[in-house]
């Protein structure tokens, strides 16, 4: 039976059924009647892909919902943010565009050169797809198989993401091609956008918080407040749309539940932040390492990423530290680990990456490449959550439980003559500078606050993603080895081109990149190859100029790559408008000093 969506007819949907108009009597059908179609949610897509306006988005999106099954919202939410699971979860889908492609081409019966002459035409995956499923008939099927729902859909991403060993491509490609031969060229479009990565409609998390108090009647700060302990908004959807407000208010810190990290702005100077924090700052030196969330309940422990995501196989000492000499019984820190070499002095980020890529080998990793850990927060103790008190007393808790675990160097300053020498140690040190803390602040997670500020003697570093890649020349010639760089527009959510460079990468590098990026491409142009954002890496420049060259009207003078950060998403990338900032601090400067 198909559930009715005639807009002049009275019945209404609701969890239990249709109110039938004019009484209150209900018709109950099985919970599959009332299971939304894929369909539906891809045409919602498209509707705020083609309006900018904010409201009107918050609109459609809390209006979409108000209808679904309670156990449709999570994965609505994470699909709506153009991303096929909840931030943080153990599930990845590991599919790169070779394996996507052809399951695509495939089921239309389509050439690989017809993919890229689409490519081509729209400069966008999902949208070539749509241009090919319209232009092409799907073959015609024995039997009429029932649209994709929602659920479906997310099973269908789960079993993808559990595919592993031998012929695991294969199989993967066969349940993509399910997906596919049971979609139309609107649902295969959004299909190819949420395993890429790139919605592009817009409609970021803020937009989905103010959707979600709408939907469900409840205060924005309220939502707010639960999207920062409940590891991914989605499950703030999922509480608001079955317990309402007490539930989310109900939500807090707990073990094991990754909290987004709280984020710092930049400050050119100790005196700048000294002023922004009312004459009094804290001062910690700012690591080159990898900042890791330290969960602890009883003998358990669990390591988390910046992004979220369970790095504990890759840092067993550090795990096994943290069980023994972290005082406390369920905890939640926040450190930043370092790889050391042989005379205790900081190795370059470079040398813990090797961490991640190779836990298989992690005891032969763990004699050639020590860690070590320094906490520098607390933000729960024994069932107390502790992201409210100020700074400088969660900072005297964590003393008090770190037992034999070491904390970052800390100094309090009010003048900046004290803090500039606190400066020139970190720096001597082997780190990249300080972190400025304002002593009364709560820690805010997820916000980019001027509470915290970061200061480093040079440029602040760019995270960019690579969108494309050409083949080099002499030694150079088998590998991408020149890069177009480029920062995410927060409007649109597409990734604009700022630079290109061919500096930084070791040979060993290069070749890894190349292999990366073949897997990554789209669309060829002589010896240049497009790829699918994906991969980002810490830009160092000497300046940001104006130039007509790139759409977003600047470019880097001398960019170069300082390192690959496996640890970051394109999601979190430095943005156009940062960059922005950037280049407008620069002309304030130039002003000063004539």
């Amino acid at each position: 039976m198909r559930e009715c969506v005639s807009t002049s007819c009275s019945c209404v949907r609701s969890r239990k059924g249709f109110r039938l108009g004019g009484n209150n009597r209900y018709l109950t059908f099985s919970p599959s009647f009332l299971l939304m179609k894929f369909r539906e949610i891809a045409e919602l897509c498209e509707k705020l892909e083609k309006t900018g306006k904010r409201n009107k988005m918050v609109e459609l999106c809390a209006d979409f919902l108000k209808r679904l099954n309670p156990s449709e919202i999570g994965s609505v939410v994470c699909i709506l943010l153009g991303r096929p699971f909840p931030r943080g979860s153990w599930e990845k889908l590991e599919i790169n565009w070779m394996i996507l492609r052809d399951p695509i081409l495939r089921v239309i019966k389509a050439r690989p050169e017809d993919m890229e002459t689409a490519i081509g035409k729209t400069g966008d995956l999902g949208a070539a797809t749509y241009l090919l499923f319209k232009s092409r008939q799907k073959p015609q099927r024995l039997f009429i198989e029932s649209p994709l729902e929602i659920l479906e859909v997310r099973d269908i991403f789960l079993k993808i993401a559990r595919v592993k060993g031998p012929r695991a491509r294969e199989r993967k490609e066969r349940f993509l091609e399910g997906l596919f031969a049971r979609s139309g060229p609107l649902e295969a479009k959004y299909l190819v956008k949420i395993i890429t990565g790139e919605m592009r409609t817009g409609f970021r998390e803020g937009l989905m918080r103010l959707a979600i108090a709408k939907a469900f009647g409840l205060p924005e700060e309220a939502v707010m407040r639960a999207c920062m302990f409940a590891g991914d908004i989605s499950r703030v959807a999922e509480i608001a749309a079955k317990r309402g407000e007490a539930g989310i208010r109900s939500l807090k810190p707990f073990p094991f539940r990754p909290i987004q990290p709280m984020l710092a702005k930049v400050a050119e100077s100790v005196e700048e932040a000294i002023n922004l924090h009312e004459g009094t700052t804290a001062l910690e030196y700012k690591l080159d390492g990898a900042r890791v969330q330290v969960h602890k309940s009883g003998g358990k422990v669990r390591i988390f990423s910046r992004n979220l995501t369970d790095v504990t196989g890759s840092m067993p000492e550090i795990s096994n530290q943290i069980s023994r000499e972290l005082a406390g019984r369920r905890a939640i820190a926040e450190g930043e680990v370092i790889a050391v070499g042989r005379d205790g002095f900081p190795l370059p980020f470079q040398y813990l990456l090797q961490r991640f890529r190779r836990e298989r080998k992690i005891r032969e990793m763990m004699r050639e490449v020590p860690l070590e850990l320094q906490l520098f927060d607390l933000l729960y103790l024994n069932g107390r959550s502790l992201v409210d008190l100020p700074y400088t007393q969660r900072r005297g808790l964590l003393e008090e439980i770190a037992g034999g675990v070491k904390l970052t160097e800390q100094l309090i300053v009010h003048d900046p003559q004290g803090g500039e020498r606190f400066l020139n140690q970190a720096i001597r040190g082997g780190h990249e500078g300080v972190i400025a803390k304002k002593p009364d602040s709560p820690y805010i997670p997820g916000a980019r606050e001027n509470a915290w500020l970061k200061i480093k003697p040079t440029l602040e570093p760019l995270d960019l993603v690579i969108v494309g890649a050409e083949f080099g020349y002499g030694r150079r010639h088998k590998w991408l080895s020149d890069y177009y760089l480029a920062a995410r527009d927060e409007k649109t959510g597409k990734y604009e081109i700022v630079g290109k460079t061919f500096k930084g990468l070791t040979d060993a590098e290069l070749q890894e990149m190349t292999d990366k990026l073949k897997e990554l491409g789209v669309r060829r142009e002589g010896r240049r190859v497009w790829v699918q954002p994906s991969i980002v890496v810490e830009v160092a420049y000497n300046e940001i100029q104006r130039s007509s060259k790139y759409p977003c009207g600047m470019a880097l003078r001398f960019a170069r790559i300082t390192r690959i950060r496996n640890d970051k998403s394109p999601q979190d990338a430095d943005t156009v408008e940062r960059v922005g900032e950037i280049y407008a601090k620069q002309a304030k400067r130039r002003v000063r000093n004539r």
